[in-house]
């Protein structure tokens, strides 16, 4: 007989290992599919001071550690490879199959906590300057800031909330748009005009980031999008704030997922409309996409999972590729059903 895990968690970062932390506490032995870039964006971060229970700050990728190692603890096993492919049942007590590097795992149930990645501009000098001038999130990174020039990329109310929380500590910002009309709505939109030193330079793209000789970004080079004229603007931070990208293709056409492909939960919970597939963390979030916010999403899911896993019979796989009890019509393809 194939084992089947009680709970198969596919992700990492503060919603995956959360989820895992909790399911392990809970004596379901979760299998983690943590990926081979594990810890989510955080890993790309350098200092988290808004982090509860660090008062002097922590590292995000020491956060993460910490994470890891608190799951491991607990009996989480963690697979150090990407998920590929899902089968995702249909049924109530169906199982679950997901395909990581050689090999099929089952499971009873399956949080998706894959989360979501930064859109970036894809400009010279955007990668090598993250963490030393250029971010993605000005709640997490404006304090360090503080009496600094900076700048905004983007059009929507997401950009418009990023340059009135960096307004609070930068001496000056300027949202850069690529058209004239921005796509925020009028209150977002007016309430970051109404700011001092916030200003508007349409239409305009960047260019080019730049670095000084200590290698902080120092220049941002723009580009006027109808006449193609450049200019240099002075800057010591660039924040990026042109949207995420959920990564929930790998079950698209299987689970729910809205316009902009976030997975679609009920009501506060983290139930899919699959039974026995919960979503957490920022594959779902579309607002806040802070880590404790994940975090407690990962709670959430774990207790969603243990709860369904308590009320529902479970349903043994043979091997290979379940069939007989688990027959053909059980099974969502991607594309459909």
């Amino acid at each position: 007989m194939t084992d089947v895990e009680n709970v198969i968690i596919i992700g990492s970062g503060p919603a995956g290992y959360t989820s895992a932390l909790y399911t392990a506490r809970a004596n379901l032995r979760p299998l983690v599919i943590e990926g081979y870039a594990w810890g989510g964006l955080l890993q790309q971060t350098t200092d988290v001071e808004n982090y509860p229970g660090f008062p002097e700050g922590i590292l995000g990728p020491e956060l993460m550690q910490r994470f890891r190692e608190q799951a491991e603890r607990f009996g989480a096993r963690l697979l150090t490879d990407e998920a590929a492919s899902v089968r995702l049942s249909r049924d109530v007590g169906g199982v679950h199959q997901v395909v990581a590097g050689e090999r099929e795992h089952y499971a009873r149930s399956v949080i998706l906590a894959m989360g979501a990645q930064h859109k970036k501009l894809g400009v010279p000098g955007e990668d090598e300057l993250a963490g030393r001038g250029v971010s993605y999130c000005a709640t997490c990174d404006a304090a360090f800031f503080k009496g600094a020039t900076t700048l905004i990329v983007g059009g929507g109310d997401s950009a418009m909330e990023e340059a009135i929380f960096l307004a609070k500590f930068a001496k000056h910002v300027t949202i850069v748009h690529r058209r004239d009309e921005f796509r925020a709505s009028k209150i977002m939109f007016d309430r970051a005009r109404s700011h001092e030193n916030i200003d508007l330079l349409t239409p305009y793209r960047v260019k080019e980031l730049k670095a000084s000789e200590n290698g902080s970004l120092a220049t941002a080079v723009l580009e006027q999008t109808e006449s193609g004229d450049e200019r240099e603007l002075e800057i010591s931070g660039a924040f990026i704030a042109i949207g995420h990208e959920p990564q929930s293709a790998i079950v698209a056409g299987q689970v729910e997922l809205d316009e902009k492909g976030y997975a679609v939960v009920q009501g506060r919970s983290t139930r899919t409309n699959l039974p026995g597939v919960f979503a957490a963390g920022d594959l779902v979030d579309h607002t806040y996409r802070q880590a404790i916010t994940a975090a407690g999403s990962g709670c959430q899911a774990a207790l969603d999972a243990e709860w369904y896993l308590r009320d529902t019979p479970g349903v043994p796989a043979p091997e290979g590729m379940p069939e007989g009890d688990l027959a053909e019509s059980q099974w969502i393809h991607a594309g459909g059903a």
